[in-house]
């Protein structure tokens, strides 16, 4: 896996978030684990070395890269996490999806067991100690440091122990086995980001899809009833302690918005065009730090090299300022055309420097 550097630039990060008139716009670069198999790896390290703004420390292996891919990204391999959810995927690389529930009836309740959050992110086993000292050397280099949350820490993995249809029933019915079991979520969490701000990182990310391709996975009157209160729970010791919160939710989150922001988020990153980028220019331009991602499902695979020049300048003219307030990523998957990701790559070097 690459993940681009530029925007680790420590001072210009945090002057692009407080609106201090940054150097440029951080941009970030993720290439999927997925793409060293689908690429031909040559073609894709000729473009990561032609583009030293994306990627300043890239050096070229001497063999052929081979990915280890994350426990819940590996075809034909069954995962079962630490809540007891069993993970299925069908590409290596591509994270999977929840196929067996372990509270898909709900009578097994009074058997079910949380992990402990001393030795375990939900999705694996951690050494909090390793996590400290990874911490304090990444300060000492003069890097930006973060304690993130797993993906999907409260809403989504209540669907992933109970099931989606049947969570949002529950929410409905208020059953109080689901009220008890949001709970302790809230509890899990909370105990992971007390060892974060135990060790000091500068931003705390929390990350939870809620947005679907037209509308949030869940009503905004549920939202506000269940989860923004345990949102808001987990925010207050970052908000507490002045450490930056970095909110993420792909989907339309348009009708929830309101309410994730309510927490004190300095950071939001959300998709482009499933929001509006005229939307999102509206929302928070000048106001809130945007941290965009960029299309993947139209205009990057699909589009021009041209369309996709025009898009990233767009995005910029519309949500930018020179002040600040704006960083970009793009996460790449296979199938979009090397010509694209060179389009992609030229223009995010190109527009990082829009408003010097």
């Amino acid at each position: 896996m690459y993940v681009s550097t530029s925007s680790s630039d420590r001072e210009n990060l945090l002057r692009t978030v407080c609106f201090q008139k940054p150097d440029y716009i951080p941009m970030t670069f993720h290439i999927n684990a997925a793409c060293w198999n689908h690429y031909d790896q040559n073609a894709l390290l000729d473009l990561m070395a032609d583009h030293p703004f994306l990627f300043p420390d890239i050096q070229r292996p001497s063999s052929p890269i081979q990915q280890e891919y994350d426990v819940n990204a590996r075809a034909g391999h069954p995962y079962t996490d630490d809540f007891g959810c069993v993970w299925h995927t069908a590409m290596d690389g591509i994270v999977g999806s929840v196929h067996i529930h372990p509270l898909a009836d709900l009578s097994q309740y009074p058997a079910y067991r949380f992990p402990d959050p001393e030795h375990s992110t939900g999705l694996g086993p951690i050494d909090w100690n390793i996590f400290e000292a990874e911490v304090a050397k990444q300060k000492a280099q003069g890097q930006m440091t973060y304690g993130d949350l797993r993906h999907g820490h409260t809403f989504q993995q209540l669907c992933d122990i109970r099931g989606y249809m049947d969570t949002l029933m529950d929410l409905t019915d208020e059953e109080p086995e689901i009220l008890e079991l949001l709970e302790r979520l809230c509890e899990f969490n909370l105990a992971q980001i007390r060892h974060f701000l135990k060790a000091d990182v500068d931003i705390v990310r929390i990350p939870e899809d809620l947005g679907m391709q037209v509308g949030p996975m869940i009503s905004p009157a549920l939202f506000r009833k269940y989860i923004k209160p345990l949102y808001q729970r987990m925010l207050e010791p970052v908000r507490q302690a002045g450490k930056i919160i970095h909110m993420h939710s792909d989907g339309d989150i348009r009708s929830l918005v309101d309410d994730i922001m309510e927490g004190g988020v300095d950071i939001i990153n959300l998709q482009d065009l499933v929001n509006g980028v005229d939307w999102i220019g509206n929302k928070f331009r000048g106001r809130t730090c945007v941290d965009l991602d960029i299309d993947r499902q139209r205009i990057t695979p699909f589009g021009t090299p041209a369309e996709i020049d025009a898009h990233i300048r767009n995005c910029v003219e519309t949500i930018g300022c020179r002040d600040g307030g704006l960083m970009m990523i793009y996460g790449l998957y296979p199938s979009v055309p090397l010509e694209n990701v060179k389009a992609l790559m030229d223009a995010m070097t190109r527009y990082a420097g829009f408003y010097r």
